[in-house]
């Protein structure tokens, strides 16, 4: 029997170190210990450079008062490169066999995100020209990385007789997406016309997966519930990362205008202890024991996740406007200054407790107190700024927001959690 009439098995059940081609066949979604590949860390690398790119472009057109401009350039960016990596990983999820055409495929991907990085600055200065969407370089990105995954979903197509229907399904619907993406490149259009296409395009986009894995008679795709989980928070801390990025952007540059001083250490100790506290509050539920008993949750649950990258991205962007206004290169006042880091950060709690509750399926009045408290914490940060505070106060305020939840969590709300996770998973 060939290699390529062998079935694909998981890299620790590997018989040989060659990396031979093995019928696409599909993963076991009950496989133990399944955890991230090498291969799927490295393919995470070029989102860092993504989340850093489009923090930047954000962070400067903020500074620079264009708010619309950064606002809408940055959502575009973060819905394309988020939805690429989701794209990647539910498939990576479902039929990684780690063979040779696998990785070149994922080579190929990877090369189509580092395009796509490539045109962040053109389409914000498009934006902020406001005559047409110049997304032409991100749109050749996106047509490198889906002539990978179409060959790959064809080739799951052939090789999984079983699930023929939901891998065509998709393979179907990233093409014609495709296409339209294209086509909407080339026209040119207005900027009006351009953002209502757009809109229908990723309408397409996120139907799709919803299609193929709801509406086929086959079943959806073999995706494994712990190994989704745990990718989707290595990609958290990967855009986690650009807090601490923005954090040492904006102390070198209170360093350099006026050396080391209480308010440097401040910024060291807010900006670190930010990232710190977000990261703990997003790992607070075992999201992987959920999905794997309610399968169903994993649609609202993956989407979600894109406000919630776009979140901590945003955040660690508005420590670089804080950056901006040490240096007095900001055309923003203090409060609006205050406010890119303040909202960024209660959206991400809002998501954070919008999906907890989603997987659990229940509301606990106990998170309305811990919200309400979340909402009073930033708004005293915002209060100090106008009040004449220094920047550093505020952030330290800003600070106390995710300890909230933390406190919350392990003074009361681990119990609460226990008896959620006991009704939910037996």
């Amino acid at each position: 029997m060939s290699t390529e009439d062998t079935p694909s098995a998981p890299s620790t059940g590997r018989t040989t170190l060659a990396h031979h081609l093995t019928r696409m066949t599909g993963r076991d979604p009950n496989e133990p210990h399944r955890a991230a590949t090498p291969l799927e860390l490295l393919f995470d690398l070029a989102f860092v450079v993504t989340f850093v790119a489009v923090g930047n472009e954000f962070a400067h057109y903020l500074a620079d008062g264009h708010i619309a401009t950064a606002i809408g350039g940055f959502v575009f960016v973060m819905l394309a490169a988020g939805w690429a990596w989701i794209n990647f990983s539910w498939f990576a999820s479902a039929y990684d066999t780690d063979d040779w055409f696998y990785r070149i495929c994922t080579l190929v991907q990877m090369i189509g995100v580092v395009v796509l990085v490539l045109g962040i600055p053109a389409l914000f200065h498009s934006l902020d020209e406001g005559h047409y969407l110049d997304n032409s370089v991100l749109v050749a990105g996106y047509v490198v990385m889906r002539v990978a995954l179409i060959a790959q979903w064809l080739r799951a197509a052939r090789q999984n007789p079983a699930r023929r229907r939901t891998c065509l399904t998709y393979a179907g619907f990233v093409t014609a997406a495709q296409i339209g993406w294209v086509a909407l490149a080339i026209a040119h259009t207005t900027l009006g016309v351009t953002i209502v296409c757009a809109t229908l395009l990723f309408l397409v986009e996120f139907t799709g997966p919803w299609v193929a894995e709801r509406r086929t008679k086959q079943g959806g795709t073999p995706w494994h519930a712990h190994h989704i989980a745990e990718r989707v928070g290595l990609l958290t801390i990967i855009a986690l990362g650009e807090g601490v990025f923005g954090t040492v952007t904006a102390v070198s540059t209170a360093i350099e205008s006026s050396g080391w001083s209480l308010d440097a250490v401040l910024l060291v100790v807010a900006g670190v202890g930010l990232t710190f506290g977000l990261w703990w509050t997003y790992f607070l539920l075992p999201a992987g024991a959920i999905l794997h008993e309610h399968r169903e949750k994993a649609f609202v649950w993956g989407y979600g996740h894109l406000l919630v990258f776009a979140s901590i991205a945003a955040t660690g962007a508005g420590l670089h406007v804080i950056a901006y206004s040490i240096e007095g290169k900001s055309e923003l006042g203090p409060v609006a200054t205050v406010v890119a880091v303040a909202l960024p950060v209660l959206l991400l709690c809002l998501a954070i407790y919008a999906l907890y509750s989603y997987l659990v399926a229940e509301f606990d009045s106990f998170h309305l107190l811990l919200i309400t408290i979340t909402v009073i914490v930033l708004v005293l940060a915002v209060l100090a700024a106008a009040w004449g505070a220094p920047l550093s106060v505020s952030l330290v305020l800003i600070v106390l927001a995710p300890f909230v939840t933390v406190v919350g969590y392990e003074t009361v709300g681990h119990r609460h959690e226990a008896a959620v996770l006991t009704r939910r998973l037996g």
